[in-house]
């Protein structure tokens, strides 16, 4: 019996003690019932969430043009939207862009102040022109990807079949939102932990201030794990729980096994890079819980699905040639998604098994919605977001406001009795700004499943396939 299935009596008495504290927290019927409904649904048919978390995109630029979402402004099927470019001074409207290679912006902290722009959403393409002078490095988050300024362009079904197909057939979110308004290493520290920070004592949760752009002080350090994460994360709490977990990273330059998960031979893999997407070696806890072999290879994804012996949580990370992270071409990264999926449904943990989809950060390309604002930290610009489970609702669009806090909050609520990364509450005190879980405008994934259902059946796609139709908003 798996680890995460040994304590039905633990989980009965935190849904119990969930409801009782709802009726006694709130004054009204609605609130309660709200709550009270989702746990009723029994949360705990998931008994594995699967978060895959691919690399710089936008909502408008995979989305933007599917029917029924909020996507780009429109005008007889044409966007109104336009943004000024600096250069030329003329106003570049959104367009369809049918090429695989996609450039991108740069995705800093800074930049996302300028794109957004206090709610204008104007600053894309400047930015981008910007950041492509003297800029070569691809994960340099301050650096556009060279060549030609498209961070205006989308896509659809016609580049993107397989995830629209996705989209249709179980739930899309308009309003998932990165947790941060910055680049990739704060986002994958906010996917585990909730909170990017800078500690100066090694080992001291308290010595930890809030940092959005170099929690680990510079990029050389995070690729080298010179950086150390001292505040709590996720996987504390999953341990302290005897709750499974693995962080499964695709490394190095394999195309090959990670295009197709069925019949390739890995090459030789090391589970330490890419440092600025695999953040976990550098927390003390994982460190101190003897849990650094939880962070492995995606050759193990694979035989855990196959095999139905994926642990309660799994995280699993691209290498950068299947990331979708400009200049990784857009179809290398959904063969790679859809092989990862097709592995999943074709296993035995299908039936228990919800998986979430999204891209860590907007990647410089253009998006209408102006972010919430929920603290210092973001959010930050909207991302695709992706429900795919035997109990999602079939083709429903999630409008909820949401970011990776709702991973979080969701997991906490399945296998943890709702207990939150809070530091009042879980044993190693940290000066984090807020309990990102708990943010009053944080949407509840509950909303995108039905579990009265019986499960659904898989719905394996190919994995180079052919083009979809053009949208037609």
């Amino acid at each position: 019996m798996k680890e995460h299935m040994k304590r039905p009596l633990k989980r009965l008495q935190g849904l119990s003690t969930f409801v009782f504290v709802c009726l006694l927290a709130t004054t009204t019927l609605t609130a309660c019932s709200f709550q009270n409904q989702g746990q009723g649904n029994d949360i705990h048919k998931i008994q594995h969430v699967v978060v895959i978390m691919q690399e710089n995109r936008s909502f408008d630029s995979y989305f933007g043009t599917y029917p029924g979402v909020d996507g780009f402004p429109m005008h007889n099927g044409v966007p109104t939207a336009c943004v000024n470019d600096p250069v030329t001074k003329q106003c570049v409207k959104p367009y369809h862009d049918a090429n695989d290679l996609n450039h991108g912006g740069p995705h800093g902290e800074k930049n996302a102040s300028a794109d957004i722009d206090g709610g204008k959403m104007d600053g894309f393409v400047g930015e981008a022109e910007h950041g492509r002078k003297g800029c070569t490095d691809p994960n340099n988050p301050v650096c556009s990807v060279g060549g030609q300024t498209d961070v205006m362009g989308y896509h659809d079904a016609r580049e993107i079949p397989n995830y629209w197909a996705y989209a249709q057939n179980f739930v899309l979110q308009d309003h998932m939102f990165e947790p941060n308004a910055s680049w990739s290493l704060p986002a994958h520290l906010f996917m585990v932990s909730a909170w990017s920070a800078q500690c100066s004592t090694p080992g001291d949760p308290m010595s930890c201030q809030n940092a959005l752009q170099n929690p680990s002080g510079n990029l050389r350090k995070a690729n080298l794990y010179q950086a150390d994460y001292a505040w709590t994360d996720l996987t504390y709490l999953l341990h302290k729980a005897n709750v499974s977990w693995g962080y499964y990273i695709s490394e190095g330059t394999e195309p090959d096994c990670a295009n197709d998960a069925e019949d390739c031979v890995p090459n030789p893999q090391h589970v330490k890079t890419p440092g600025i997407w695999n953040p976990l070696p550098n927390f003390d806890t994982v460190k101190q819980d003897g849990q650094l072999s939880n962070i492995q290879s995606v050759t193990n994804f694979y035989t855990a699905a196959k095999n139905g012996t994926l642990p309660a949580v799994s995280w699993v990370i691209p290498n950068g040639k299947v990331s979708e992270h400009p200049p990784a071409l857009v179809s290398a990264g959904q063969a790679y998604v859809t092989g990862l999926i097709n592995t999943v449904m074709q296993g035995p943990d299908w039936n228990s098994t919800a998986i979430f989809l999204s891209w860590d950060d907007w990647g410089g390309f253009y998006d209408h919605v102006v972010p919430p604002h929920v603290d210092e930290n973001g959010y930050g610009l909207r991302v695709p977001g992706l429900v795919i489970s035997p109990y999602a609702k079939k083709g429903y669009i999630d409008h909820q406001t949401l970011s990776f806090d709702a991973y979080l909050k969701f997991i906490e609520d399945d296998f943890l009795s709702g207990q939150r990364l809070d530091p009042r509450t879980d044993g190693r005190p940290d000066p984090r700004p807020d309990v990102r879980e708990n943010a009053s405008i944080l949407g509840n994934l509950l909303s995108d499943f039905d579990f009265s259902q019986q499960p659904r059946p898989p719905m394996t796609l190919p994995i180079n396939p052919t083009p979809g139709p053009a949208s037609t908003p």
